[in-house]
């Protein structure tokens, strides 16, 4: 056994000891919690746990995903699931094609023959997902081209009579209406054109060779250290047979202030250009003679990663589905701290959701078998684009058209219980109704996304089960705190985002406030277990864009009921 072997079987023998000691459920005060109850030291226990640093910050293909995967697999085991992953084991393969920068990444702008040198993680963050050699990108023509969308049915189009083949596309971040009045495009809420994956995607179609999105703090929800982490670790994608034409050869994110130089040196004002932009009548435009040079050495590699996958199998229509899903993968590895720290630990995001599907599993294996089967799905390589749920939705080890709902869980808050609990994004679905009489069920209630604008629809697993039709939800906490109200919580969200999001800080410590994460995740359980066991089918709304979808597969379920 080699020593790599050694500490994967001590986790999971730590993993058994740990779930042995969870089968008579605590509170949080130590007492016996009641029968069937989410207890809050076993999910302050697999906090401890999941969010440590012997799990080395568990990004995908590393040490720290064999003790991950092997931890999550030994506590589903211990709460009673069956293996419900590939060969009868707890995963499914996952493979990806992963894309790391080795050495310097070097990045200049060129304006009037004078050359402006830019600093990799401090003026501009690159990466690639190209299938091709090393990135070497020599005084590529700049153009801007407003916010990158190109939205017929609104009558909008950034990209109206601009070829950008083989050039560099300057966007910025979010869509036209976050800063002026509602527009086409709905006000501040984010759209999906507003997502830095359409961005991407909309000029790779176009024939561009990169993409550079103007990073500002407000209208992309979150700071540059989030933007300078994640670019820096190695970036994943499924494997596709058409990556050439999927991907840019470079794509990244430059600071305010960096675009602010650039477009200065180009005669334009900033200020003027995003304005413009913010117009109808906008025209994508070159940056005069400005042009782009980037390089930097890429090493490609093809891994296997894992989702876990442990089933409660239905007692009356086992051939039913519903999920429960939340990624494990954080970002490893990265940038020091100011205290020295560079493992990001992810205990807000994500390993909080793994504890809470650890305890529902526990709790709806200990009671009653639902009539639905519930697939308990623990999904990998969510930050680099949701590619473990996107794997799934592609390659299901339960079909699709029979899966009656994806509920997954997002990022609890330690900072105290709330009167109400929330879903991502305006989702436009009935699980948004079933997670208002679960709360209510509780004595709590149910508040729509109170940032709309930050996108979150579009950032969370569930979007990959949507796209395919599933009707699915991302639950996450409330903001009106008991002890602060929505100031206190809000302002709570907001220190989360700016000092610990996707940053070494997001660790668990013994100061957590449990009540919030046993709250939340006692409504969730109320709330899978009445999906499970209801005869309806959750549906999308009427202006749902994922209706059709999910209405061409209802002859599956009408004949799986007619058969039975």
């Amino acid at each position: 056994m080699n020593p790599m072997q050694q500490r994967v079987t001590g986790v999971i023998i730590a993993s058994l000891a740990l779930a042995a000691c969870a089968a008579t459920p605590t509170s949080s005060t130590g007492a016996a919690a009641p029968a069937g109850g989410i207890s809050s030291d076993n999910l302050a226990a697999h906090l401890r746990v999941l969010a440590s640093d012997e799990f080395e910050g568990r990004a995908p293909a590393t040490p720290g995903e064999d003790r991950t995967v092997a931890w999550i697999s030994a506590q589903f085991a211990a709460v009673g699931l069956e293996p419900a992953g590939e060969g009868g084991g707890w995963t499914q393969a996952v493979t990806l094609e992963r894309t790391a920068i080795t050495g310097p990444a070097r990045a200049a702008f060129t304006v009037a023959g004078t050359r402006r040198e830019l600093a990799n993680g401090d003026d501009i963050a690159l990466e690639t997902l190209h299938p091709d050699g090393d990135v070497d990108l020599r005084d590529v023509p700049l153009v801007f081209a407003g916010y990158g969308i190109s939205a017929p049915e609104l009558d909008w189009d950034d990209y109206a009579g601009l070829d950008v083949r083989g050039k560099v596309v300057v966007v910025l971040v979010n869509d036209p209406d976050f800063e002026t009045a509602p527009g086409r495009f709905g006000g501040r809420a984010m759209t999906w054109y507003g997502r830095w994956a359409y961005k991407y995607l909309e000029a790779a179609k176009r024939g561009a060779s990169g993409v550079l999105i103007v990073h500002e703090t407000e209208p992309a929800a979150y700071p540059w250290a989030t933007v300078r982490n994640g670019r820096a670790a190695p970036q994943f994608d499924i494997v596709r047979a058409d990556a050439a034409g999927h991907h840019l050869k470079v794509r990244g994110w430059i600071q305010r202030a960096t675009a602010e130089r650039l477009f200065a040196d180009a005669g334009v004002s900033f200020d003027d250009a995003k304005g413009a932009a913010q117009r109808q009548d906008f025209r994508a435009h070159a940056l005069g003679d400005a042009t782009f040079s980037a390089a930097f050495d890429v090493e490609r590699s093809r891994i296997t990663s894992r989702n876990v996958a442990g089933l409660l199998r239905g007692a009356q229509r086992p051939d039913e589905t519903v999920i429960v899903s939340g990624h494990w993968d954080s970002f490893g590895i990265g940038t020091p701290d100011a205290s020295g720290d560079a493992i990001i630990n992810g205990a807000v995001d994500n390993a909080t959701a793994i504890a809470s599907m650890i305890e529902i599993a526990r709790v709806l294996g200990d009671g009653p078998s639902p009539a639905r089967s519930v697939l308990f799905l623990v999904l990998t390589a969510e930050e680099s684009g949701l590619l473990g749920a996107t794997y799934y939705a592609a390659n299901p080890l339960r079909p699709l058209a029979t899966t009656a709902a994806a509920i997954n869980m997002e990022m609890w808050s330690p900072d105290g219980p709330t009167r109400d609990i929330s879903s991502w994004g305006l989702g436009r679905v009935s699980l948004e109704r079933s997670l208002a009489a679960a709360a209510e069920a509780e004595g709590r209630s149910y508040s729509g996304d109170r940032d709309l604008e930050a996108g979150f629809f579009y950032r969370a697993d569930h979007f990959a089960f949507a796209q395919a039709g599933v009707p699915a939800i991302t639950v996450g906490p409330g903001m009106d705190q008991l002890e602060g109200g929505v100031e206190g919580g809000l302002a709570a969200r907001a220190r989360y985002f700016a000092e610990r999001y996707h940053q070494p800080g997001d660790e668990f410590d013994d100061s957590w406030d449990m009540r919030g994460p046993t709250a939340d995740t006692t409504v969730v359980l109320r709330l899978v277990r009445a999906i499970a066991d209801s005869k309806a089918w959750p549906q999308w709304d009427a202006d749902s864009e994922f209706r059709g979808v999910r209405e061409a597969s209802a002859d599956q379920r009408r004949q799986r009921r007619a058969d039975r």
